[in-house]
């Protein structure tokens, strides 16, 4: 009892769990778990969570972040681990940073648990994202701009359009369907394939290469990528290889679909 009046440090070692801090532990899981799910670093998950904790008085936690699945761990006489996996992961920049502000704002000592946890549910629970729809208009416009940023002809730019947001599009409605991820690029390249052969084919558009390369750019796994690369270089390297090879299989999915559809495909690349 003496050596813990002389280390006040450990004493919170030696304390068991309370229900406070458990709830605390849920916080921080469910904060990792959105930014996780949608689009955040590694490195950015782990600090976030311990910030959370820190902020709610456990500077004694651990935990450790993969692409599939978070522990984060409260030492004590029972200590509270907590594993949660991660099946689904996309792109929502706009849960990342509302549960930055969360953060922040536990940070500031403005919430108390129970609120930042609802808060967060909140957060998770949010279909407010940009629509489909407006997302595939938007590939639909980024492949036109593609096309032309490399090198492409203005012909092309409408056809360009067109392939690039059906391709897009066939992303959304392959994944209802199908559970494997790579299964809804491999289609999408098709579709994107066989219009811009059918356009070339037809007349309708003159490049064929250009065509093809811009209209698939909204594929292609960019937040992935850098999400890798800034994982390697913050020395998370379990996670900046598993993303990497998980950019490079997209990639992968993405070529094996032109490849199929340019093998079957016999005309010339460019109409004179």
């Amino acid at each position: 009892m003496d050596k813990i009046e002389e280390h006040p440090e450990e004493r919170d070692i030696l304390e068991p769990r309370t229900n406070s801090d458990r709830l605390i532990a849920k916080v921080c899981i469910l904060a990792g778990k959105i930014m996780m799910e949608n689009g955040a670093e590694t490195y950015r998950v782990e600090d976030t969570m311990k910030r959370i904790a820190d902020s709610f008085g456990l500077p004694r936690s651990q935990c450790f972040v993969t692409p599939t699945g978070i522990m984060f761990s409260i030492e004590g006489i029972v200590p509270d681990t907590r594993l949660v996996g991660i099946s689904e992961r996309s792109t929502d920049l706009r849960k990342v940073a509302e549960v930055n502000a969360i953060s922040r704002r536990i940070g500031a000592g403005e919430l108390a648990p129970e609120q930042a946890l609802e808060l967060l549910a909140r957060v998770e629970a949010s279909r407010e994202g940009i629509a489909p729809w407006l997302r595939t208009v938007s590939a639909a416009l980024a492949s036109g701009c593609f096309l032309i940023m490399f090198g492409g002809q203005w012909a092309d730019f409408l056809p360009a359009i067109v392939a690039g947001g059906l391709g897009y599009a066939t992303v959304f409605r392959a994944q209802r369907f199908f559970s494997l991820k790579l299964f809804a690029e491999v289609m999408a390249a098709i579709v994107v394939g066989l219009l811009a052969c059918l356009f070339v084919a037809t007349g309708i558009g003159r490049e064929l290469n250009t065509l093809i390369i811009g209209s698939v750019m909204p594929l292609v796994p960019g937040v992935l990528i850098t999400n890798a690369v800034r994982d390697l270089m913050a020395g998370h390297y379990v996670s900046g290889l598993s993303k990497g090879a998980e950019a490079c299989l997209t990639a992968l999915a993405i070529g094996t679909g032109i490849a199929v559809v340019l093998s079957f495909y016999g005309g010339e690349g460019v109409i004179p």
